[in-house]
Formats: C-alpha cells, structure tokens, sequence
C-alpha cells in the first residue's frame, strides 16, 4: 500500500490532524469535576479551548481553500476534484460558525466538562462528511454517511439531561439506522444489476431494468431521511426540537449541505441512464417538500420546530437544482448551500442567545417585543429571515434565482418532462410567497406584538458575536459580490 496516497486527501489528513490534538489537548487538560454538598457539579472551563479549536478549523480552511486538481487514490474509491474541494470548504465554514457560536452554551455549568467531546463528535462527523463526499465507490460513501450519521446521534442527544435531547436522540438514531438499511438494500439492487458498485462503472452499465429502478428508488429514499425530504421528514421537526440549538442549527445547515451535495453528484454520475426516471420522482418529492413544509411551518408555536419545517422546504428548493441534470445545476446548488449555511446560521446563533437568556424556552411568543429591548438581535434576525424568504437585495433572493434557472436549464415546454419542470418551478415560486408569510411572523412578533413580560435588555456573549457578524456578511455580500458565485461556478465547470 502507497501510504504517500493520503496526502491527496488534504481535508481529510487536517481533519484528523485536529481530531488528534482536541483529544490530546482535552485528555491532558481536563480536570475532575469537583462535588460539594448541597452544590452538585462544579465545572472547571476552559476559556481556551474554544478559541484553540476555532483557530485550528480556520487553518483547515486556509489550508484547503484553493484549488484542487483532479484526482482519484485508492484504486478509485476516493475522488477529488474543484467542486468537491469548494463544498468541503463551505461545510468547514459552517462548521467553525457554529463552533464560535456553541461557546457561551458550553460555558454553561452543565455542559462545560464535556467541552471535548463536543468538539471531538462535530470534527468527527465533518470526517464523515468529506469521506462521503469524496467516495467514487458505494461501500467508501457508506462508511462515510455512517461516520457522519453516528456522532450526530451523539451530539443530538448531547444535553441528555435537558429538554427532550435524549428522546430526540433515540427518535434520530432509529430513523438513520431504518435510512441506512432502506438504502443498503437499494445498493445491493444496483450491485445485482450492474456487478459492481464503482460510480464510474455504474453510469456506463446501469440500464433501465425492475432491478435497477428498485435500487435508485431504495436509494433515495434513503438519503432522503438524511436531507429530510417528504415524505421522510418525520423525525426531523422531534429530533430539532429536542436537540441542544448549537446542534440543530449544525444538522440543518452542514449536514443537510453534504447530503444534498452527495446526492446530486451520485443521480448525475451513477443514474445518468434513468434521468427521465428520477426527474419524475424528484418532481413529486419537490413539490410535496415545499408545499407540506410551508404549511406546517404556519401553524407551529416553537421556534425550533418552526426551523425545522423550514428546513424540510429548503431541501426542496436545493433539489430544485438537481432536476436540470446540468453543470449549472451543481453550481447553483452549491451557492445555494453556502447562502444557506450562513441565513440559517444567523437564526440559530439567535435563538441560542435568546434561549441562554429566556430560561431554556424557545418559544415564539418570546420574541414579542424583541425589538424594543434586543433592537441589534432583532434586526439581524430580521436580515437572516429575508435571505431565508427570498427578499431582494440579499443573498437568499440570488440563491433561489440560480436554482430555479438551474430547474429548467435547457427545459422545453413543448415536451412532457420539460412543462413538467417549469411547472414544479412556478409552484416552488407560489411556495415562496407562503414562506414569506410566515418569515413575517416572526418579523411582526419582533417590532409590532406587544407582551407584558418582554425578553430583558441582555448583552450578547463575544463569540455570538462574531458569528453573527460572520453570517450577516455572508447574508449581505455573498448576493452582491460576483466573484462568490464566479469561485464556485469555475470550480464545477472549469
């Protein structure tokens, strides 16, 4: 074996590089909680090590942020190229906004003496993450979802003692293992059709067959629990809810990028025969995801759930990308990704400051009147839920502009499939305006709703701070500087 072959997997070697000394630092610094009686628990933080892991993540960007040239190591199995190179270094972005925004969580008397093991759990899923990413081979993609899928159970039910995070967890452990056997299934249909399970192999031999549409449709009914797709979203708004913030707004966002990424890549590369096939099912699934999505996100009273339904109908508009079957697709679904990453991040950096603050709730009635005693929260609030809606001039109205052109890229409304795609387009635009309306309740409750017990004047922690400060220039630059989408359109077309 070439060992010299682990050097073209640069995020991969960073990642573990990090992993090994959070584990070291945490291992040799860690200090046994102290018991007092009539006390309980006394931590001993670190306010350190936050900023140890937060600068050891932004040398990981830097390190992987330029281009990378093609290349394939382990007799094929593992893939690299620009546009792979460009998501990996969103997701890392994601993830060190929500790691500068998880410290005043971990500061907390409760959660500060397992400081390590969060840091530990979310390097190890953005691990799994990239091997997913990067897998040309079925077996390396699946080893890389489960090293992704198993610490995120971990870190879902990371506050076990709070809340609902252990019931959360169990709901989100059970459904990825259902997910993964669903879609083991699906792989073992292709192999049977095809004889081998390479992506390269797959695209030139996968013919239309019962066999092979069995497996595309186990397949991505697999993969679309991980995205949270209708109808596979129902252990997303439990499993969002109970969860500590820090790790909801990471699932939504980071997860949710990496597999719709993985997807894309996998239907364009591997099911390039049956694009007819899996353009209809994507049709449906598209339409039920932002359709039921918007509707349920109208009628919930908790911030968190209301996120998570919002989530399910930003997955339908990344798909939206996916159904042109081009280039431009890839291009608009990974801007749309990096846009999302930082709108939804400023909204859970939000509700995690407010939640600190509010005695653990995240209600929505506890927004009424932010804006006369929290005016900045409320009004970055306010900028994140327009990106999120699609208001002019931020970056989330640039976003959906891409990928409903990406939708119907070289679409023909003279043919059946091509009025089809236009007509999912027009139907995603309505749901936009549904989406608008409930954005706006939020808005309403902020600066018009009046309560007698309104949320206190409270000062934010530094850390919320610069993460807000990092989102809301993404929300504000990403949609007017051209050069953003320039980056990610000549990593993926050259």
């Amino acid at each position: 074996m070439n060992y010299s072959q682990f050097l073209n997997m640069m995020p991969e070697v960073t990642l573990m590089a990090i992993l090994m000394i959070t584990f070291i630092v945490d291992f040799c610094t860690v200090r046994r909680p102290a018991f007092a009686e009539g006390v309980g628990k006394v931590s001993h933080s670190r306010p350190w090590f936050n900023t140890l892991v937060c600068i050891l993540l932004a040398v990981h960007i830097l390190l992987n942020v330029r281009p990378t040239v093609p290349m394939t190591v382990f007799g094929g199995m593992y893939h690299t190229d620009a546009s792979i190179g460009v998501i990996k270094t969103i997701l890392a972005l994601g993830t060190l906004i929500v790691v500068v925004q998880a410290k005043e969580w971990l500061s907390r008397p409760d959660t500060s003496f397992k400081e390590g093991e969060f840091y530990m759990l979310i390097v190890s899923t953005l691990l799994g993450m990239n091997m997913m990413i990067s897998a040309n081979h079925f077996i390396l993609f699946f080893l890389g979802l489960e090293m992704a899928s198993v610490p995120m159970a971990c870190l879902v039910a990371f506050d076990k003692y709070r809340h609902h995070s252990a019931e959360a967890g169990a709901k989100f452990i059970l459904t990825a293992t259902f997910s993964s056997g669903v879609m083991l299934y699906g792989i073992s249909f292709l192999y049977g059709a095809v004889g081998t399970l390479y992506f390269d192999d797959m695209g030139t031999r996968l013919t239309v067959s019962p066999l092979s549409i069995m497996g595309m449709v186990f397949f991505f009914s697999g993969l679309g629990f991980k995205i949270s797709l209708v109808p596979f979203h129902f252990w997303t708004a439990d499993s969002y809810q109970g969860a500590p913030t820090t790790v909801t707004g990471y699932l939504s966002v980071v997860s949710k990028g990496a597999a719709a990424f993985t997807l894309c890549v996998i239907l364009m590369k591997v099911f390039a025969p049956m694009v007819e096939y899996w353009q209809y099912l994507l049709y449906i699934v598209i339409v039920l995801s932002v359709t039921i999505a918007n509707l349920f996100a109208i009628r919930q009273s908790d911030l968190k759930r209301f996120m998570a339904f919002s989530s399910i109908s930003q997955a339908g508009y990344i798909m939206l990308a996916v159904i042109g079957n081009s280039a431009m697709g890839v291009s608009a679904l990974t801007y749309y990704v990096l846009v999302y990453v930082v709108a939804n991040m400023a909204v859970f950096t939000i509700i995690s400051a407010v939640e600190e603050h509010n005695g653990g709730t995240t209600d929505m009635d506890s927004y009424d009147g932010l804006y006369h005693t929290n005016p900045k929260l409320a009004f970055l609030m306010t900028l994140a839920l327009f990106s999120l809606g699609g208001i002019p001039p931020f970056a989330g109205m640039f976003s959906k502009f891409f990928v409903f052109m990406a939708a119907v890229k070289g679409a023909s409304v003279d043919t059946t499939i091509g009025a089809l795609a236009y007509t999912v387009v027009f139907i995603a635009l309505l749901n936009t305006v549904v989406s608008l309306y409930y954005y706006l309740l939020i808005v309403k409750a902020m600066y018009i709703k009046q309560t007698d017990t309104p949320l206190p004047t409270f000062k934010s922690h530094v850390n919320t701070k610069v993460a807000l400060a990092l989102c809301t220039a993404g929300i504000v630059l990403f949609g007017v500087c051209s050069l953003v989408y320039d980056w990610i359109d000549i990593a993926v077309i050259g």
